[in-house]
């Protein structure tokens, strides 16, 4: 039987209750456990794939094509269990379904409220996510709640789960409560009342937490933590300290020695053989013990938001470990890149223009894939960085003045990028769209399989067939494939159905190390084994290292 965790923020939001959930999940399942993981957004927006990355930090999709929030991401580099549709739902997604419901005449008449019907089928969407009454279902399903305590869009989910707890009966579910201790400096000491505040708004809706996570930049010292026991009527073992550490890799092994697995598996009446934490520590001493560094330049158009790159960044990192180096990522944002200034360039190992949407700074963007193609600096472009690399060689290398893409220019005269209007979907089934389509759910998403030209470097790093996760609206244009074949442009991977293309890259005679990809493949990455795209591409800013190639020959000419 499917037992449950729900884990929920106080006083502030950001804390991290993503590698919280993420960190108890991977030591449960250490445990020999099956644990899965599921996010609960308050927002009314149906899924966050219109929302800005300012905003909410970057849209994660998952295998069979759903966006979700960021923490999916998180949770998929923790554990083994991949992360689907089911995992993340949001307010809007269950005020859909009811309506739905109604407009079908499901509820026979009634007056739909929020209780029952809403919470009632935030229930059922939290048992579909953990799998119950399937053969998919698991152990222990940790169940994040998003927002903060007191927020009004949160109550609903709240209540929830409170109602959940209570039908379930005895020691199936546990309740563990993120708080936030701030260190007042003028006082010399961290403060305990916003987390008693917030431990009583928990208890007023009628929640008792088993555990409370005190987050703060220091550990919380034994009188606190006994303040903090008496006044929130939680035992003083379920008083856990959570500071802040320098990679996230640590806070699995933080909780475990302060005992949260064993206070959750007693709770839950779970029998379990002891964590095993081994590799944990092998990856923590990896990155603590790198034998290299490099600098890559990270042109992109979200550099005020590090959340935007988030697994990006991580798959870099991850990278980096399998290398034995440190990566050091230097964000540039590409409005600001010129032919004037690109040379700035220079001082970086190598170049990645990541994903985005919109014509703000794509002619940086494309300045740095130039700059890159003609000094032989390590490049690496990803979905829009891939778009880029494309328009650029069209135009300076193929001979295609102005070409450009549809999404930017309507009227290009060569539009090397262009809206697909067919394509066949992660799950089989044929989807079409048009300019005058919906923004939402109506990319290109999910998982899909291409075929891999063989003697190219995306075949040394993928074998005969790619299958990544995708997230985009506009594709290289076929009809151009011809001409920029021609010109010396290699096309390496295309779909099996509509022969779009996947991965372009440059002859290694032209070049060590070039290439763009349509998909996202920073989403499959984990910090186990790396991806061996980014292992790839970290092992070429090494060797563009060793070899002194960074600095431009040609610089007066970019310009």
């Amino acid at each position: 039987m499917t037992k449950f965790v729900f884990v929920t923020g106080g006083v502030v939001s950001s804390l991290g209750k993503g590698i919280a959930s993420a960190s108890l999940a991977a030591i449960l399942e250490s445990r020999g456990l099956k644990v899965t993981l599921i996010k609960l957004d308050p927002y009314i927006n149906v899924d966050p794939g219109t929302m800005s990355p300012f905003q909410h930090g970057e849209v994660f999709v998952t295998d069979d094509g759903a966006e979700t929030d960021l923490d999916l991401g998180h949770y998929e580099r923790f554990i083994e269990t991949r992360m689907r549709r089911t995992n993340n739902f949001t307010t809007g997604r269950i005020y859909q379904s009811v309506l739905e419901k109604e407009r079908r005449g499901d509820y026979l008449g009634k007056t739909v409220q929020v209780i029952p019907h809403v919470t009632n089928e935030i229930q059922e969407y939290i048992k579909r996510g953990a799998g119950v009454g399937t053969p998919d279902a698991v152990d222990v399903a940790i169940v994040e709640i998003g927002g903060t305590v007191g927020d009004i869009e949160s109550l609903p989910f709240l209540e929830a789960v409170r109602q959940m707890s209570l039908r379930m009966g005895p020691n199936q579910a546990a309740f563990v409560h993120l708080t936030y201790l701030p260190w007042i400096a003028a006082a010399g000491e961290l403060k305990t009342k916003p987390t008693q505040h917030t431990v009583q708004k928990l208890r007023e809706i009628g929640i008792q937490a088993d555990a409370l996570l005190c987050r703060a930049d220091r550990r919380i010292p034994d009188e606190e933590a006994e303040k903090i026991s008496l006044f929130t009527n939680v035992a003083r073992w379920g008083v856990i300290s959570m500071w802040d550490v320098d990679t996230i890799y640590k806070v699995p092994r933080m909780l475990h020695e302060q005992g949260l697995d064993g206070l959750i598996c007693d709770k839950l009446r779970l029998n379990t053989p002891p964590a095993k934490l081994k590799r944990w520590d092998d990856l923590v001493y990896e990155t603590e013990h790198p034998q290299h560094e490099v600098n890559i330049a990270m042109v992109g158009k979200y550099v005020d938001l590090s959340d935007s790159y988030k697994s990006l960044n991580e798959a870099l990192r991850h990278a980096g470990m399998r290398n034995h180096a440190r990566v050091k990522i230097s964000y540039l944002d590409s409005e600001t890149i010129t032919p004037g200034n690109v040379a700035q360039l220079a001082q970086y190992d190598a170049i990645l223009v990541p994903g985005g949407f919109g014509k703000r700074g794509v002619e940086g963007k494309i300045c740095a894939a130039r700059y890159a193609r003609e000094q032989r600096v390590p490049y690496l472009g990803i979905c829009l960085g891939m778009q880029v690399a494309t328009i650029e060689f069209a135009r300076h290398v193929a001979g295609l003045a102005h070409a450009n893409s549809t999404e930017f220019e309507p009227t290009a005269p060569h539009p090397v990028i262009a809206l697909i209007t067919e394509w066949k979907d992660a799950d089989g089934s044929i989807k079409t769209r048009d300019e005058k389509s919906d923004l939402g759910g109506t990319m290109r998403l999910g998982a899909q399989s291409s075929d891999v030209a063989k003697n190219t470097l995306a075949h040394e790093i993928y074998g005969d067939v790619v299958t990544e996760r995708h997230r985009h609206r506009y594709e290289a244009n076929v009809k151009y494939l011809d001409k920029l074949r021609a010109a010396g442009l290699v096309i390496s991977a295309l779909t099996q159905r509509e022969q779009l293309t996947e991965i372009v890259e440059l002859p290694k005679s032209q070049h060590p190390w070039f290439m763009g990809v349509q998909f996202h493949p920073e989403f499959k990455s984990t910090p186990w084994d790396g991806h061996p795209l980014f292992n790839a591409f970290v092992k070429a800013a090494l060797d563009q290292q060793s070899a002194g190639l960074a600095q431009p020959t040609q610089a007066a000419e970019v310009a």
